[in-house]
């Protein structure tokens, strides 16, 4: 097998081949042209180098790995795709994905998983400020902290942290639903801590499952916060909270 160095693919653009694109001889748009062109298939990814927008926009069933750390939106829309990061991940990682599965083996940046609506992201290391802000259906679960402002106005889907997060935890939080196994610095507007009762315990089990983790933590761990449903309708007596 020999490397085109021009092109930057080793084993040739197959559509039905494996291949492996080097970001050291090819632009991203090049990388990002010949991943829409494909059918799907198995793909690494060399020298992102925190280069933006890596394998964005992926609709079909690709198996894509990144060797390294990623910059802004990277695998941002994706459809149906498994995307792994052998990295940390710049802001706004699985931005408005819609299904498929993202794991970050490092850190994530700011606003993970931003108004993802399906499918399944996965952080190794600890997620900053936003992280799932305007959920409406992802899940996400994130093995060390997240920052603060973490669910902010999060609709729909699941976000699962194994340890603690920053300040205003679902601020303007709507229907989605917040697993924390360590401790919220503080509570945003609207969210307050629920019950964990047994059909959550079996929500949360069925995400960790997906995820591959649910050997590694005891979901009767985790506290559940949600929506107290104040803010729903406007009322003059919650205008500060707005």
């Amino acid at each position: 097998m020999t490397a085109n160095r021009s092109a930057g693919i080793v084993g040739g653009p197959s559509r039905e081949h494996n291949s492996t694109l080097d970001l050291a001889y090819m632009a991203v748009r090049d990388v990002n042209q010949l991943l829409h062109s494909a059918s799907g298939g198995e793909f690494l990814i060399k020298n992102p180098r925190g280069l933006h927008a890596i394998a964005a926009g992926l609709d079909g069933p690709f198996s894509v790995s990144i060797d390294g750390h990623v910059g802004y939106y990277c695998g941002g829309m994706n459809k149906d795709a498994i995307l792994t990061i052998n990295g940390n991940a710049g802001t706004g990682v699985g931005e408005n994905m819609m299904s498929g599965r993202i794991h970050v083996k490092g850190d994530a940046s700011q606003s993970a998983g931003a108004t993802g609506c399906g499918g399944l992201l996965i952080v190794d290391g600890n997620a900053s400020a936003r992280c799932g802000i305007s959920l409406r259906g992802l899940d996400i679960v994130v093995k060390g902290s997240v920052g603060h402002m973490s669910a902010f106005m999060a609709q729909a889907g699941n976000l699962v942290v194994f340890g603690d997060t920053g300040d205003a935890l679902g601020d303007s939080i709507y229907e989605a639903q917040l697993f924390v196994r360590g401790k919220p610095r503080s509570l945003g507007s609207d969210c307050i801590a629920k019950a964990m009762r047994d059909e959550h315990k079996i929500t949360l089990y069925q995400v960790l499952e997906k995820a591959g983790l649910a050997g590694e933590v005891d979901v009767s761990e985790f506290q559940r916060y949600g929506s107290a449903r104040k803010l729903y309708n406007f009322h003059i007596d919650n205008l500060g909270s707005y």
